[in-house]
């Protein structure tokens, strides 16, 4: 038992060592020697582990589709309305690509390469999961009108994608308010708006009062409903 503690321990930080020269070289550039020496281990007990780079870089976009599955899990888990279930597993996911190298260096090994055999796609299991739980909020009449699932999938990953690399160098772009001010702007175009009743028709005015004087009817030069002019002259014979 306890060999086989301290060989998951091994691995473990075999895999950790190759995310953090993964994110900080790239894949090609990255050595097995420079790897080893980061985990602290010879090249023989690396080999032990993982028969060459490409098995550590699986790894590594396992471990990270691992994590993103128990960011999305918790997220339904918490959160019974879609919307508040998107932000957040998108908030999450964010944090987790600003603090765990290995989903860090699991997003960025995402891509077309020679080595990649049976590629794990990150950033498309990201994708898909936003864009079924929209569809989900579009039949129960929790989406905006107009709005296509697909499209505003792919501008979430976009935004999750944008914010992990400019936070890279500038931690200001992974901070809650900046996150918070993101979802301020996206949530309210992704909510449906109740309609607007009509408005009350507006009171007829009443009757303005007829001066003083002047019988109703038909008012006029010489019609009836005018003032008399005082008692009218005999006619001349």
């Amino acid at each position: 038992m306890v060999q086989q503690e301290r060989a998951a321990r091994t691995r473990e930080s075999l895999m950790r060592a190759a995310a953090e020269v993964f994110a900080e070289e790239g894949f090609v550039p990255a050595t097995l020697g420079t790897i080893s020496r980061r985990a602290g281990v010879s090249t023989g007990a690396l080999h032990f582990h993982f028969e060459n780079k490409q098995a550590l870089a699986r790894a590594v976009e396992a471990a990270s589709l691992a994590t993103l599955h128990r960011i999305t899990r918790q997220a339904e888990e918490h959160h019974s309305s879609p919307l508040p279930c998107l932000a957040a597993a998108g908030n999450a996911l964010l944090h987790a690509l600003e603090q765990d190298i290995v989903v860090r260096a699991g997003f960025q090994l995402v891509g077309p390469a020679p080595w990649r055999t049976d590629p794990l796609d990150l950033r498309g299991a990201w994708q898909r999961w936003v864009e079924t739980l929209l569809h989900t909020a579009r039949r129960q009449g929790a989406l905006a009108g107009g709005v296509s699932p697909a499209a505003a999938a792919a501008a979430v990953v976009a935004a999750t994608v944008g914010f992990a690399a400019l936070g890279r160098t500038d931690p200001r772009w992974l901070s809650p308010r900046t996150l918070a001010q993101y979802w301020d702007l996206l949530l309210p175009r992704l909510t449906p708006h109740p309609a607007t009743p009509p408005a009350p028709a507006a009171p007829a005015a009443p009757a303005a009062p007829a001066a003083p004087g002047v019988r109703e009817g038909r008012s006029g030069p010489g019609g009836r409903g005018t003032a008399p002019h005082g008692p009218r002259r005999p006619r001349r014979p």
